[in-house]
């Protein structure tokens, strides 16, 4: 058997082209180096290959006794499990802080805004558009992706929206029929409906621990806004009604944005589904996030906000008070109204699919008695010691709260680490 071998040609040749090739180059010309065949040679040639440069012995010592620096070690460059401000956005505090603040700020500001401005659902109107101007601009800077809902999850995101606009409704008509401290009381008691509805809808029940500490948060509340209770017949079942609608549009909001459940998830059967397992509540598990959520919605609360602003005869009253008494700063003042609230309505998505529909509902009861305590210093207020004894109790009950919640997310985090192991 013989080897094809290419000797280096290192002086200049000229090609037919008259053009001179760089000195140390293979030439394959055929005239000037011809293939040669050759036997074999030793083991020290090498096929197809040949040094260009030749080291002396004082550079080649220098390169043997050069020592190669040490490789790093596997371990000592490692990417970041998660950034500071991963761990930020998924912290529950931190949700429950912003909501606190958009919701404090939104319902002063409210306060202020529907004095000069007595048209709510015109309100809610400019609330629900600033909510789709926001969401069409964040969806046109890419920050996310409008998700393509199908024929039933329509049904199911249109569902909710007119849960939405009742309860917005039902909860400006009993404010008329009842006073403030009696509308307060029955409010508070949204986490039990919260409870019912979610052991009955959704098949989740609450622990003993959780529903013990609700009882302060509870009564806090009604000692808190302890006063003028009046109410009618209709005024309380309007009131109820209200709390009833309040606590199922809670739990939509998170079924909305929870995940679509695998076949291998043991999730425990609700009362209904087992009556009737193609519920729409058991496929409105669309797995929305907030921005998405809140793009669908604000459209579609807007148009119905309209309409009722309409059929009440708001609108006429509008026109008639854009006319005479609308003027540039009320117009920034209602610019300002529409990106607090809708900035409420991204941190209120956002904190019911991190902390829960029942941890939400306790957090709104909290931040009834922080409403109290800024009013009181906004607008000199005086409380009795009734008041601020119902204060000091719904803050201990919402400690307790949280308390209880994190400890029982620290056992079914050890619980499912032991299953693994």
């Amino acid at each position: 058997m013989q080897t094809i071998l290419l000797s280096p040609i290192t002086e200049e040749t000229t090609a037919s082209d008259g053009h001179k090739p760089q000195t140390g180059r293979l030439s394959l010309h055929a005239a000037k180096s011809p293939l040669k065949l050759s036997a074999p040679r030793p083991p020290t040639a090498r096929a197809f290959h040949a040094e260009p440069y030749q080291l002396s012995s004082d550079s080649a010592m220098s390169f043997v006794s050069t020592k190669a620096a040490p490789l790093p070690s596997p371990t000592s460059y490692s990417l970041p499990s998660s950034s500071s401000r991963a761990s930020l956005l998924e912290s529950r505090p931190f949700w429950l802080t912003l909501y606190f603040f958009f919701n404090l700020g939104l319902t002063l500001y409210n306060k202020g805004v529907l004095v000069k401005f007595p048209f709510p659902y015109t309100l809610t109107a400019i609330h629900a558009l600033f909510g789709s101007l926001g969401g069409a601009i964040l969806a046109r800077f890419q920050v996310f992706v409008p998700p393509r809902l199908k024929r039933h999850e329509t049904t199911i995101l249109l569902t909710f929206s007119v849960l939405y606009s009742i309860n917005i409704v039902v909860s400006n008509v009993s404010l008329q029929l009842v006073t403030v401290p009696f509308h307060q009381i029955i409010r508070s008691t949204t986490p039990i409906f919260t409870i019912i509805f979610s052991a009955l809808l959704l098949g989740k029940s609450s622990t003993r621990p959780r529903m013990m500490a609700l009882v302060p948060v509870i009564v806090g509340v009604g000692l808190a806004t302890y006063g003028d209770y009046y109410f009618t017949r209709w005024g309380f079942f309007l009131t109820l009604l209200g709390t009833v609608l309040a606590a199922l549009k809670t739990i939509f909001t998170n079924v909305l944005q929870s995940p679509i459940p695998s076949l291998s998830d043991a999730t425990p059967k609700s009362f209904l589904t087992q009556i009737y397992p193609f519920s729409i509540l058991s496929q409105a598990r669309l797995h929305l996030n907030s921005l998405a959520l809140l793009s669908l919605l604000s459209p579609l609360a807007f148009v119905q906000c309209i309409v009722l602003a309409y059929l009440t005869g708001e609108l006429d009253r509008v026109r008639v008070y854009s006319q005479q008494e609308m003027s540039g700063t009320k117009f920034v003042a209602l610019a300002l109204n529409g990106c607090i609230a809708f900035g409420l309505n991204v941190v209120s998505f956002s904190a019911n699919k991190k902390v829960g529909a029942l941890g939400i509902t306790v957090a709104a009861n909290v931040k009834q008695v922080l409403t109290i305590l800024c009013a009181v210093m906004m607008f000199n207020l005086t409380i009795t010691a009734i008041n601020s004894a119902g204060i000091v109790l719904t803050l201990l009950g919402g400690a307790w709260y949280a308390r209880v919640e994190y400890v029982e997310k620290q056992q079914k985090q050890e619980q499912q680490r032991n299953r693994v192991i």
